[in-house]
């Protein structure tokens, strides 16, 4: 009779453990990237998400499960309500609320889903080497940065080393530097964007122009006259928020044909804001891409092309 040593045997259930692992992760990431080769044309430029699971990903201190609002977003969750919508690929926005500069979260989920998902992640533009850092992050699908000011109508915020450094990098890397700002903070983006030429600049939500339940034309103004930088984006989205609020959206449509004459339509791109575009006054995802994909009388089959996928393609550097 032979007595088998516990600790190689240990070793030998470890490693047995290891590869049995290793089989079935690639097994999973094999039937992901079957079910994404399946996905519907269309891309959301802009959704968040977040888990209930805030001991794998922790949340900002001071915030806990009860200030998660759903109280679950996963991007599977996400992909249920976008998937019927002929939206097949998704831009993950960095929740800086919930959990700072950690960007773990959305990129498992690119990780998990690799064809399906870009990320737009945080980085704290006052720590040093943020050229090394967001270049690290490219490698793990991290395609943008959300960058905001700490307070609208701040004149510093694009100035720090770290941010400086963060653009001129993203020249070289292809990343997006794209800004949660508002109308008065475009003066600011308007002077990064021209130092900046070879850096991707994308403004989120018309800049919130409308936020207040009016469109200014004066606001519609100051967002039109950065399109003549040629590397300003725009994102179309975020209804819900801005004029009347509440579907169909038509009230809206003016700003979009003044943004799409100054910019055209390569530069334009849709997005959700999920989970927030599923709020109260009937606001429904389907209502939301709607708008692009049926109401809009003056756009063509080509123009809903780019806005709907090849301006987010083209950004986030979907393979």
């Amino acid at each position: 009779m032979s007595h088998e040593n516990p600790i190689n045997a240990t070793r030998l259930n470890r490693r047995e453990m290891l590869v049995a692992g290793a089989a079935a992760a690639v097994g999973a990431a094999s039937i992901a990237d079957a079910a994404d080769e399946k996905m519907g044309p269309w891309i959301d430029a802009h959704s968040h998400i977040w888990t209930p699971d805030t001991v794998r990903y922790p949340l900002l201190k001071g915030q806990t499960k009860k200030d998660l609002d759903p109280p679950s977003f996963t991007d599977d969750e996400l992909m249920k309500i976008a998937s019927p919508h002929g939206v097949g690929r998704v831009v993950l926005i960095a929740h800086t609320g919930y959990y700072g500069f950690d960007n773990s979260y959305l990129i498992d989920a690119w990780t998990r889903h690799p064809k399906r998902f870009r990320v737009v992640g945080m980085v704290d533009d006052h720590k040093p080497n943020t050229g090394r850092t967001i270049k690290r992050l490219a490698k793990t699908g991290v395609t943008g940065f959300r960058i905001k000011p700490p307070k609208a109508g701040d004149k510093r915020w694009l100035k720090t080393p770290g941010m400086i450094d963060m653009w001129k990098t993203a020249a070289e890397t292809g990343q997006a530097m794209c800004g949660l700002i508002n109308p008065e903070d475009l003066a600011e983006f308007d002077r990064m964007a021209g130092e900046h030429p070879g850096t991707k600049a994308v403004i989120d939500h018309f800049a919130r122009v409308g936020v207040s339940g009016t469109v200014r034309d004066e606001d519609v103004e100051k967002l039109c006259r950065l399109a003549r930088h040629k590397n300003v984006y725009v994102k179309i989205s975020a209804y819900y928020a801005l004029g009347k609020k509440t579907p169909p959206y038509d009230d809206l449509v003016p700003m979009i044909r003044r943004v799409y004459d100054s910019y055209g339509p390569s530069r334009l791109m849709w997005a959700s804001d999920c989970p927030y575009q599923l709020g109260g006054n009937n606001n429904t995802y389907e209502a939301s891409i709607d708008l692009i994909k049926e109401r809009i009388d003056f756009l063509s089959d080509e123009d809903r092309q780019w806005l709907l996928k090849k301006t987010a393609e083209n950004v986030f550097l979907f393979a």
